[in-house]
């Protein structure tokens, strides 16, 4: 389908036998197939949870690849700033690449990098080799991150908050299973990291399946609106310019801050605890019942905030959850070590409130794929500095007053800009644009 067809918030739902999603309508639209449905909620799904393994996977068994490779310091550091350095530079070419091929095609694609590189990277015999897996496992997340809000905008736009709010569950339910499972499954099948990392390829090459005929069916629609010269077609390069749009920087900024936090717990939580006197194994343990708090809230959240004009109360509650976990692990962080760790899982939900605010945010598909790559690229740029400079902070004072301080004070302005982000406009008014 052409990228800027409209698709407005406010459409008539459809009655409850009407199981298709579809774009809106157009004079020349082609009929869905019926078995479109179903397969899209599948292929989302498969999708949403191969984001992240190819990153936690490899945090589980870092020490033990870094050792069979040979990985210098310097190396293994640069590793570390991979994902985000490739969520932001590849994620900008999403816009260009939905434009000439469709959105359904670039996520397949983007399913079938993610296979490769994880098949691929297990058998890399130096450095260098891995790297370059990795980084094609990366770009295959980095489109499909920037995708899948334009996918639900299109084909769901009267369930935005509902199938973010279901893929956000997967997503989060996928980082949590790599972590916890990697290691065991490492054991269960002799003990080899290379193993143990290659076992994720086989949930990412069941993801292309559903893809391959999604992209098929939206190839054929494409071709039938440009056979009938649909008006949309000929406008499919006039998106909104979001760099002129208040909205669009607060959204931004507001996705850098909260990937900044996360990034900042994945990375140093546990060892916050462990230097509280928390056990090696309690803090791990820790950690995950942080990130698992992201499954059940990743779908009430998006759902909430679908039904709600304005989503600036709700950056503001969890800023708050926030600042009360920060708080308790400056004062008291061994004795209430359960309750911070709940409270920074709830934070960290603000990723799946912004995902749901970007599909809020745009009236139209190329609206919404031009402010998906434009918050997020821009977003884990911000994001890049964060976990150095805590980890410089913490090496330079000797403890978490410092660092933890300074993720108090970045609560600040993320919720502000929560509060901007989430007011009832989008970017085409901002634009001055009228669809």
């Amino acid at each position: 389908m052409p990228d800027d067809e409209i698709q407005t918030l406010n459409r008539p739902k459809a009655a409850p036998h009407q199981a298709l999603p579809r774009p809106a309508a157009t004079p020349a639209a082609a009929p869905q197939p019926q078995w479109l449905g179903p397969v899209l909620i599948v292929g989302i799904v498969l999708a949403a949870l191969n984001l992240r393994p190819a990153i936690t996977s490899l945090g589980a068994l870092f020490e033990e690849t870094r050792t069979g490779l040979g990985m210098s310091g310097t190396v293994a550091g640069l590793i570390t700033s991979v994902p985000a350095l490739c969520f932001a530079a590849v994620g900008v070419t999403a816009p260009r690449l939905s434009r000439r091929f469709g959105p359904a095609a670039v996520v397949c694609a983007g399913m079938a990098a993610i296979a490769a590189g994880l098949l691929i990277r297990p058998f890399a015999n130096n450095a260098a080799g891995f790297l370059a897996a990795s980084a094609l496992s990366l770009a295959g997340i980095a489109l499909t991150n920037v995708l899948l809000p334009v996918i639900v905008k299109r084909w769901f736009p009267d369930r935005v908050g509902t199938m973010t709010g279901l893929y956000s569950m997967a997503l989060a339910a996928g980082t949590s299973l790599a972590a916890a499972a990697t290691v065991p499954l490492t054991s269960a099948l002799g003990g080899s990291w290379r193993t143990g990392l290659l076992v994720w390829a086989v949930l990412a090459l069941a993801a292309v399946l559903p893809w391959l005929p999604i992209a098929t069916a939206a190839r054929r629609t494409r071709a039938a609106e440009a056979a009938a010269g649909t008006a949309a077609g000929a406008q499919a390069d006039n998106g909104p310019r979001v760099v002129r749009s208040r909205t669009a920087w607060a959204l931004a900024c507001y996705f850098g801050l909260q990937a900044t936090g996360a990034y900042v717990t994945m990375g140093w939580l546990p060892q916050i605890f462990r230097d509280a006197g928390v056990s090696a194994a309690t803090a791990g343990v820790l950690l995950a019942v942080t990130m698992v708090m992201g499954v059940p809230l990743a779908f009430v959240i998006p759902r909430l905030a679908g039904r709600m004009r304005n989503q600036g109360p709700i950056a503001v509650t969890l800023g708050l959850f926030g600042l009360a976990g920060y708080l308790g692990l400056y004062l008291a962080p061994a004795a209430g070590a359960w309750a911070w760790a709940l409270l920074l899982g709830i934070s960290n939900c603000a990723f799946p409130l912004v995902i749901t605010m970007i599909g809020l945010r745009a009236r139209s598909s190329a609206g919404v794929v031009r402010l998906s790559a434009f918050a997020q690229s821009t977003g884990y740029l911000i994001s890049i500095p964060g976990p150095l400079l805590i980890g410089a902070l913490y090496q330079h004072s000797g403890g978490w007053d410092l660092p933890l301080a300074l993720m108090a004070g970045l609560l600040v302005p993320q919720v502000a800009l929560g509060v901007l982000a989430g007011r009832d406009r989008t970017i085409e008014d901002e634009c001055g644009m009228r669809n």
